[in-house]
């Protein structure tokens, strides 16, 4: 996994940085170093190339100073155009290194250089929060427009997160703004933080992190290994949504799955073992994960009681999804103590009934995993999956997955994987959400995003792995 920081964070790894005895103008170089070595890497030979500078008057635009200075003085592009867009920097690190491009020989210009092949975004860092406004705005608009031949290279964060860079460097760690908004081919850039110094407790779930639930099964390995899934939902005229969810259980690898809805399930699906849906559960021996409300409806008043009363008590690992959470939404505490694990799966809207949102899509997971003490896939662009005092971010994902059972699907996936990996089922449900998301992606290269249906991210759950 990957570490994910807070503006806050980056801030106080520098600090401890510099007071450990590394000077901020040796960091400052040393940022520079990585990006100048990217372009070189990237668009050799530079000495070929029309490269303009955008600077701000921070540590981002102190940064842009020193980027354009080694490019002047190691590379020597055919152009280099550098643009004090914000004012001169008032003190500090990026006033020195101001100073030490204009003593290096740089000039600072006003007139566009259209023709330019790469453009540095070395306008706002980390710590600009708010809205654009007027030379600001002014300067991410002319990065996105007047540059017609070149690449955007984005210097730790696209400026304001409005620039379209191609690429962003970024530097010590990701940032959490890296993770949730598109920036491009990302390049993380070792300049000398120590690791003990970035602190955080959100990270970027990444391939390698699953490599244990991947690897090969025993050979002598049975059904009975991998778990026995039971699906409630699939209400009358809604079946289908249960029949998705336990088709996705057994692709992803349970053992076998009963699906308990309000019509047998369909004989083109006859892996799946049916129950009928009742106001209890049906009596079913060895279920190992019950995956609870696709389909299910809210108008039933007792499967409404069969949703929170399944979700009170049982003991086993639960997945609640679709009308399971709004059948607990309103509610104090769901769960009683020592039960099971929860896994609650909202979209945004079943978010907004589970609590009062704010915005803040992590603060909002975190806070509700933390008040109900549960894990929460909270889905959309970029899922975030919180548990305990950590949260992931999910890499995966594509507008194709916003189809009409995508979730039902999901639902299966993460109840398939916890089946077959009870002791670690906090990684199985996030391997779960990275497979789903590339599961999406796999299909919208094949479909394209809008062809894709919810069945086909089944031929893709562990393809090309």
């Amino acid at each position: 996994m990957k570490k994910l920081l807070t503006a806050a964070q980056m801030r106080e790894a520098d600090r401890l940085t510099i007071a450990s005895g590394i000077p901020g103008l040796i960091l400052m170089e040393s940022a520079a170093s990585r990006v100048v070595e990217f372009l070189a890497e990237r668009f050799a030979p530079l000495s070929k190339q029309r490269i303009t500078v955008v600077c701000g008057k921070g540590n981002n635009g102190g940064d842009g100073f020193a980027i354009a200075r080694q490019l002047l003085t190691r590379f020597a592009p055919e152009q280099v155009t550098v643009h004090l867009a914000l004012g001169k920097p008032a003190s500090g690190d990026a006033l020195a290194n101001h100073d030490m491009f204009l003593a290096s020989g740089g000039t600072f210009a006003t007139d566009i250089d259209a023709a330019s092949t790469i453009v540095v975004d070395a306008l706002l860092g980390t710590g600009f929060a708010g809205p654009l406004k007027d030379a600001a705005a002014h300067w991410v608009d002319t990065i996105n427009t007047a540059y017609p031949k070149a690449a955007i290279v984005a210097v730790d964060v696209p400026s304001g997160l409005a620039v379209r860079a191609r690429y962003t460097v970024t530097f010590a760690a990701a940032k959490i703004e890296t993770a949730t908004h598109d920036v491009g081919e990302l390049i993380v850039a070792n300049i000398g933080i120590p690791d003990r110094f970035l602190r955080t407790n959100v990270f970027q779930s990444e391939l390698e992190d699953f490599a244990a639930l991947l690897a090969p099964r025993a050979a002598d390995s049975h059904k009975g290994t991998y778990g026995h899934v039971l699906v409630v939902g699939g209400a009358p005229g809604k079946t289908g949504a249960a029949t998705m969810s336990g088709l996705a259980a057994l692709r992803a690898g349970a053992g076998w799955v009963t699906v308990a809805s309000s019509q047998p399930v369909n004989i083109e699906h006859p892996e799946l073992m049916s129950a009928p849906l009742g106001p209890e559960l049906p009596a079913l021996d060895r279920i190992s994960v019950i995956a609870i409300g696709p389909g299910i409806g809210q108008h039933d008043p007792a499967l409404v009681n069969l949703v929170r009363n399944t979700v009170r008590s049982s003991p086993l690992p639960v997945v609640i999804d679709a009308d399971g959470l709004n059948a607990i939404a309103g509610l104090d505490q769901p769960f009683d103590a020592g039960c099971g694990p929860r896994i609650l799966t909202p979209h945004p809207g079943e978010m907004s009934r589970l609590m009062q949102t704010t915005g803040d899509r992590i603060a909002d997971a975190r806070t509700l995993a933390a008040r109900w003490n549960c894990c929460v896939v909270l889905k959309g662009h970029r899922t975030v999956i919180a548990h305990g005092e950590d949260v992931w971010i999910n890499p995966t994902g594509t507008p194709a997955l916003a189809k009409a059972g995508s979730g039902d699907i999901m639902t299966g996936v993460v109840a398939g994987l916890v089946a077959q990996f009870p002791s670690q089922w906090d990684l199985a449900v996030r391997c779960a959400v990275y497979l789903h998301g590339r599961a999406g992606q796999l299909a919208a290269k094949e479909y394209g995003e809008k062809g894709v249906i919810a069945t086909d991210l089944l031929r893709y759950l562990y393809a090309n792995l």
